[in-house]
């Protein structure tokens, strides 16, 4: 899984990690610190009704003065309901702002996913961003709500009623403060280990949810294919790691649990007895005694929670890691800026077309030394001009398209676009001039229209059925609710020719400048693809097209064609002339790429 080289695990700090969610939490202090001081009042109240009692026990009890213990309960109560009072208004305090939070690490989270390069979505599951966005910021939303504000109020609570025990007797104050110095020690060690198993439990569960999204997404090749029971077992075998981690999470809370519980207890006994033998020789009274031992139970949860809160902020660090590891990624850089940013594809200068000069490129994550996908591209589309892309499988077309829209960056020369640089250019603007469709039509769970118009959304409905018409997908009108029609997640609800002519009516509805089409018309019939090819020659007269072809009929829309070979343009010439003048060209041409892509 990728993980950026900030956080290791020599020098992580969890305080240092969740000092990072300071930004988030800084507009929502004032609520914090507030809540934070009503329960540490809250918690402190508990500590005064031992003294209420000592008061009861040498006072009303010893002298049988009903009256007095009558009122002694009324104290009792009161401070019983102001501490109920003070713990509910601290939750009210929180709630609202904390969603907040979480409402705004959220949409941060995913801004920045947005702007991040496709190399970068290349190498990450998308489980694993999908659980940084939902469990791991839940748990950080579930640490500022509880753990951050009790781990100090337990501490005060601890301090306030260790000096009370000291102030009644400091000799059985001593025995209960004994067994501080080796739990100090044992939640050290406990933190250690449990933030190692914590974060291999989250990394697990992000494995997890790729493994569900995956099944989901591919249901129909995994039923098509009778592969339910393979893909049954793969998920077995992640959730039984998943619960292996679990287990030791749970073994490791239960031994500290088990630690923080049993050696107060043996503090606690150890000075009841102590206490008893001074009661019985007279030094010290029985409402001491009563309020001394009431202390100690009072501050039993504080410490016995310790365990627990310690274990949630770990926890709460480690996601705060896995949170940061994604922001902390470096987002695309952006050259200049836009001097329009609504300004029309069509209302900029125009030069020569779209050129390519000694264009090289290898992949953000290819090793050292590793030989370039692309070497030296030399090429020229002129202005208007529609270029065929032909290669066989894998020469690099697909990644020679990317370059254009600047979803890679080129690591070796450069590209323009009549005269100027991309790499110099706003990607706002670059993408008003380019329009893209990908071999792959990709559709979203949304309507026909809000598909098309997200190659321009302000077109308008006769923008959008001059495209549906350029793409000869006529079957819209015959949808329920025709452009209005929710196509469904990915679109699966239609068929693969169906979201092809949708993906290239996104491309042309805005009338683009420049137009890179990766094979558009692979997955339709050849009577579909006749009509298409028809209506798309008028589109391609007004602008100027890459277009990545594997049949005659594709090429023949385009002026020239370019020969990719080896990740270098091998030759370039019209249609006939390759056939009569190149080999490898007339052999793609007369069916060996198909064969070559059948194998």
């Amino acid at each position: 899984m990728p993980r950026t080289d900030s956080v290791t695990k020599d020098d992580r700090s969890a305080v240092r990690s969740l000092l990072r969610l300071w930004p988030y939490v800084r507009p929502v202090r004032a609520r914090l610190f507030t809540a934070a001081f009503v329960a540490v009042v809250a918690s402190c109240l508990s500590l005064v009704i031992p003294l209420v009692l000592k008061w009861m026990v040498d006072g009303p009890v010893a002298e049988r003065d009903t009256g007095g213990v009558w009122l002694g309960a009324l104290y009792l109560l009161l401070l019983g309901i102001a501490e109920a009072v003070l713990f509910g208004f601290r939750r009210w305090l929180v709630a609202r702002p904390l969603a907040g939070v979480e409402a705004a690490m959220r949409a941060d989270l995913f801004r920045h996913l947005q702007r991040m390069p496709v190399a970068f979505h290349d190498r990450w599951a998308s489980g694993q961003l999908l659980s940084r966005g939902t469990t791991d910021l839940m748990l950080l939303r579930m640490f500022l709500a509880f753990p951050l504000t009790f781990l100090l109020v337990n501490g005060v609570t601890i301090l306030v009623g260790a000096g009370i025990m000291l102030a009644q007797q400091w000799t059985l104050g001593l025995i209960l403060l004994a067994p501080v110095a080796p739990l100090v020690f044992v939640i050290a060690r406990f933190e250690a280990r449990y933030s190692t198993v914590a974060r291999t439990a989250q990394d697990q569960v992000g494995d997890l949810t790729t493994v569900v999204e995956e099944s989901v997404l591919g249901i129909r090749i995994i039923k098509g294919f009778g592969r339910h029971r393979s893909q049954a077992k793969a998920f077995r075998a992640l959730t039984e790691r998943l619960r292996g981690t679990e287990l030791v999470k749970a073994r490791l809370l239960a031994g500290i649990f088990g630690i923080i519980m049993i050696v107060p207890e043996l503090a606690i006994g150890a000075a009841l007895v102590a206490g008893t033998m001074q009661v019985a020789d007279g030094s010290l009274s029985a409402g001491t005694l009563v309020a001394f031992l009431s202390t100690a139970l009072a501050l039993r949860w504080p410490v016995d929670a310790m365990g627990f809160l310690l274990a949630m902020s770990q926890e709460a660090a480690t996601a705060t890691d896995r949170y940061f590891e994604v922001l902390d990624a470096e987002e695309e850089r952006e050259e200049g800026t836009v001097s329009s940013g609504t300004r029309h594809a069509g209302s900029a200068p125009r030069g020569d077309g779209l050129r390519f000069e000694g264009v090289e490129f290898r992949f953000p994550d290819a090793p050292a030394g590793a030989e370039p996908v692309l070497k030296g591209i030399e090429l020229h589309i002129r202005r208007g001009e529609t270029m065929a892309l032909v290669g066989g499988t894998g020469s690099g077309k697909t990644t020679l398209t990317a370059l254009v829209p600047r979803l890679y960056e080129v690591t070796g020369g450069r590209i323009t676009l009549d005269g100027r640089d991309i790499a110099a250019m706003p990607r706002e603007e670059l993408r008003l001039l380019v329009s893209m469709a990908f071999e792959e039509p990709t559709l979203f769970s949304a309507s026909v229209g809000e598909n098309v118009r997200m190659g321009a959304e302000s077109s308008g409905e006769e923008e959008v059925r001059r495209a549906l018409d350029v793409a000869q997908a006529g079957f819209v009108s015959t949808l329920p609710q025709g452009v209005h029609t929710q196509v469904g997640e990915q679109g699966l609800s239609l068929s693969g020719g169906q979201r092809q002519r949708l993906a290239l009516a996104r491309a042309v509805v805005g009338r683009p400048r420049f137009l890179v089409l990766d094979d558009p018309l692979s997955a339709l019939d050849v009577h579909t693809e006749a009509l298409v090819e028809a209506a798309l020659r008028r589109v391609l007269e007004d602008t100027t097209a890459l277009v990545v072809a594997h049949r005659p009929s594709t090429v023949l829309l385009a002026d020239r064609v370019a020969l990719l070979s080896g990740g270098r343009i091998a030759a370039v010439g019209t249609h006939h002339e390759l056939l009569r003048d190149n080999a490898e060209y007339a052999w793609l041409m007369s069916g060996g790429h198909a064969e070559e892509r059948a194998r």
